[in-house]
Formats: structure tokens, sequence, C-alpha cells
């Protein structure tokens, strides 16, 4: 019976043709071939990768409006969370290109090509930037309370992820330099899309944008989880009413601190498979069905920080109903106390 339903499964996701198909026929011997796919596994991954595009997009939209529009969350931290959710509304969309590229074959022309490719360097550089930016605030925060304020001014945080942004979008270009000057001779066959960068330039890249922030992202959030441990044992040891207001601060800042901390972790558990394979220099997994789950893995990190979001911070709850409700077109919405 095991046998039974084994080979029932592997006959309904296998190709029930095994003719070779062209992505474009009518171009012959210089066109890309086709992945050889069932229907009814295209259809769904389409649909899964399809649901993961939406609701990307229309959560990190959420978070967008929320902190932009009411003026009680214009803080330094909120900004870094919006600077991440920005990159990550931009991830839905290259999502959507990899449900139109489920066959293989890329059918948008090779300056799309380009753009696809520099746009994704560019963001993933940018969210790995923001977590790094998003550590060091928390770091900050809970190793050095007393000079936050002083230190971490809604100035200097503008301007760092102005910085971040504007590295990413350089590194991106220096990166995709030679792809970028000859578009049409980096595809094999017509219907391929892939940036050729160089396997030295694949080392460069994973240590920039995975083994260097990745160390500085563990190390800080170690010594936030020491420092803020000790603090949660010198916060129950101080009873004193004249205290109170400090030790609610702390709380507070300690709380934030933990919530960030998982969006961390649940982005070095989405991202990480993905860089192990570049890092093995095994490309070709890419090609496979594993290679399928990791990169949709990758994709769904920028799904996933909203909905942590709506779990852990009542103000983004609270928020994204008077957005549903259309209360925030109301005359003087934005100063609504949201906290």
């Amino acid at each position: 019976m095991a046998e039974y339903f084994k080979d029932l499964l592997t006959s309904m996701f296998s190709s029930e043709e095994a003719e070779v198909e062209l992505c474009f026929p009518e171009l012959l011997n210089s066109s890309c071939i086709k992945q050889n796919q069932s229907f009814l596994y295209s259809l769904l991954l389409s649909i899964v990768l399809s649901i993961i595009s939406v609701l990307t997009v229309t959560l990190n939209l959420l978070v967008i409006i929320s902190i932009t529009h009411f003026r009680q969350l214009h803080a330094s931290t909120n900004f870094l969370l919006l600077s991440l959710a920005v990159s990550d509304f931009f991830v839905g969309f290259l999502v959507f290109f990899q449900v139109m590229m489920i066959d293989g074959c890329w059918y948008f022309g090779d300056l799309m090509c380009a753009l696809y490719c520099f746009l994704d360097i560019a963001i993933t550089s940018a969210s790995v930037g923001n977590m790094v930016l998003i550590s060091v605030d928390r770091y900050v925060a809970i190793c050095d309370p007393l000079h936050y304020p002083t230190k971490v001014t809604l100035k200097r945080i503008r301007i760092s992820v102005s910085l971040c942004w504007t590295f990413s979008l350089f590194y991106s270009t220096v990166l995709l330099r030679s792809n970028l000057e000859q578009l049409s001779r980096n595809s094999s066959c017509a219907g391929d899309c892939a940036a050729d960068i160089g396997f030295i330039a694949i080392v460069v890249d994973n240590i920039i944008t995975f083994i260097i922030p990745i160390t500085v992202i563990i190390v800080l959030y170690l010594r936030v989880f020491v420092v803020a441990v000790s603090q949660v044992q010198a916060m129950r040891s101080h009873i004193a009413a004249a205290k109170h207001s400090k030790v609610t601060a702390k709380k507070s800042e300690i709380k934030a601190a933990r919530t960030l901390g998982v969006v961390v972790l649940v982005f070095l558990m989405c991202l990480c498979p993905y860089f192990c394979i570049s890092l093995s220099s095994q490309d070709t997994l890419f090609n496979t069905l594993s290679g399928v789950y990791v990169i949709s893995l990758f994709y769904f990190n920028s799904c996933l920080n909203p909905l942590i979001y709506a779990f852990f911070y009542p103000w983004f709850r609270k928020a994204t109903n008077m957005i549903f409700t259309l209360q925030v077109f109301k005359s003087g919405s934005s100063d609504t106390n949201i906290l």
C-alpha cells in the first residue's frame, strides 16, 4: 500500500510528457528549454508564490503607512522598521517574477532581466544592512541606555538608512557592471536570466552581504541578551516606588529588544540555507526542487516580519484597524494616540 501511494505521488508531480519544450519555439536552436514539470506541481507552486507575493506587498504596505502616518511612531527604532518594510515591500514584487519563471523561462527581455538582477542584489543588501542597523540600535538601547537618546537620534538614523540604501545600490551596480554593459551577451539562450559575476565575485558577495553582517548581528545580540538578563534581575530587586518609572522604561526597551530579536532570528533562519548553498558553490541546486524551496524561504522572510509586528506590537494592530476602517482619512488622525 505504501508503495502504491508513493507511485501515485510520484506520478502526480512528475511530467506526463517527455518531449522537449522550448521557451521560444519560433527561435528553434537559440531558445532555452523549459523545465520538465507536471501541471499540478506548477499550479501548486504558482499559488503558493502568488500568495506570498500578495501578502508580502500588502502587509509591508500596512507597516509603511502606519509608521509614516502616525506621528507617535516617528521614533528612531520605528524608522529602521520602516526602512526594512520598504525593502521587504519590493521583495514582494520580486516574488511575482519568480511566479512567472516557474517553467524556467524568462519572457521579459534582457533589459528587465538586468533590472531584476540589479534590484535582487540591491534589495537583499539593503535588508541585511537594515538588520545590522536594528541590531546596533538595540545594542545601544540596552547596553548604554543613559546615552541612547543622544547617540541614536532620528537625524542620525536617517543618515544611516540613507547610507545603507546608497551603498546597496552602488554595490549592486559594481557587482553587475559587466552584465549591465552587455545585456544580450549574458544569456546562453533566449529565455535565460542569470547574472554571470564569476566565482571570486560570488565569494566576495557572500562575505560582504552574509558572513560579516551575520557575525556582527550575532555578536551584538549575544551581548544584548547577556545585559538584558542582568537588567531583568536588577529590576526584580528594585521595588521602590521612586524607581518605578525607570524600571518601566527599561522593561519597554527589553521588550523591544526581544521583539526585534525574534525578527533577526527569523531573518537568519530564512537566509542561511540560501547563502550556505551559494557558499558551497553548488549553484546547480537552485535549479532543483530543493532549490525552489530555499529561494521561496528566502523571500518568505519578508512576509513574516509584519506578522511578527502584528503579534508583538499592539500599535501595529491598532494602526492596521484604523487603516482598514478608513479612519486615517479623517482630519487629525495622524495625531491619534496609537501607543
